[in-house]
């Protein structure tokens, strides 16, 4: 009778085959199915009506399976990398998972990451020169201290992702949309901005000059002390957005401020506030 509950199991889970959580799954039920028809027998059930009562006691076992098998699959997908200091020019890792992915000072130039989940992984005083990150999740990423140029991020998930101090000359955000992603003290003025969202991003003491971010929403950005002569603002959404020069003395940032072109934009009375404090050209301007 024992084969013919070996038997009954393998039907149930022979779809699961070789899926090391489910398979842990069978030989645990296994021994309880096992143990169930010994106490059936010594109550004196014949051994059809053990058996049939024994199956009864699981149930609808196979979403269960399905559960356990997609959990575990899922884990199995995803990569525990650990990259550090290593050459990776040109390495496909196109749709990978690798949470927490340590790539600190490693050569990754022209290396492809399109669609892949990186999130929470480091990337540190790395060569990413022209590595593609077009649709990855890049949540919590660090990219901080490394050379990004002409590197490209189109529609990338950049959430808590830090690009402080890094060279980003070249490098392509399209369609992306930020949130509290940081970018202070870094040189933006050949970095491609179109089409995006920034939501609680910081630019402080940034150099953003000739920027152009027309019709592209602000909320609650930070752009202190940054270096803004002649961005363009045309028909932009700016909501709780900060320009300070963190120096009453600052006439610098106040001359830059007066050269950016707010024509068609819409912003908060708080923003209009400052910005009409500060002198800059606010007469096509929508306040709400």
């Amino acid at each position: 009778m024992n084969k013919k509950l070996t038997d009954y199991l393998d039907s149930v889970f022979a779809a699961y085959d070789g899926v090391k959580s489910v398979n842990e799954l069978k030989s645990d039920l296994l021994s309880d199915l096992q143990e169930r028809y010994r106490e059936l027998k010594a109550e004196g059930k014949d051994d059809d009506t053990a058996f049939k009562r024994t199956i009864e006691t699981i149930g609808d076992i196979e979403e269960t399976i399905l559960e356990v098998a997609n959990l575990s699959r899922s884990l199995e997908r995803q990569v525990v990398t650990n990259l550090s200091a290593s050459n990776l020019v040109d390495s496909d890792f196109a749709g990978i998972t690798a949470h927490k992915g340590q790539f600190t000072g490693s050569a990754l130039h022209g290396s492809d990451f399109s669609g892949a989940d990186l999130t929470g992984s480091s990337f540190k005083s790395s060569d990413v020169r022209e590595a593609n990150f077009d649709g990855a999740n890049l949540t919590d990423c660090s990219f901080t201290t490394l050379d990004l140029r002409n590197a490209s991020f189109n529609k990338a998930i950049l959430v808590r992702t830090n690009f402080s101090k890094s060279g980003l000359d070249g490098v392509r955000f399209t369609g992306a949309r930020v949130t509290d992603a940081a970018f202070t003290m870094t040189d933006l003025r050949k970095t491609s901005f179109e089409g995006c969202a920034f939501d609680g991003v910081d630019f402080t003491l940034s150099d953003l000059s000739g920027q152009r971010f027309d019709g592209q929403t602000f909320i609650g950005v930070k752009f202190d002390k940054a270096g803004l002569q002649g961005v363009s603002f045309k028909g932009a959404t700016l909501k709780n957005v900060s320009f300070q020069s963190m120096s009453i003395f600052s006439k610098k940032y106040y001359r830059a401020i007066k050269t950016i072109d707010f024509d068609g934009a819409t912003m908060d009375k708080l923003t209009y506030a400052l910005l009409k404090g500060m002198e800059a050209n606010l007469s096509n301007v929508t306040v709400v």
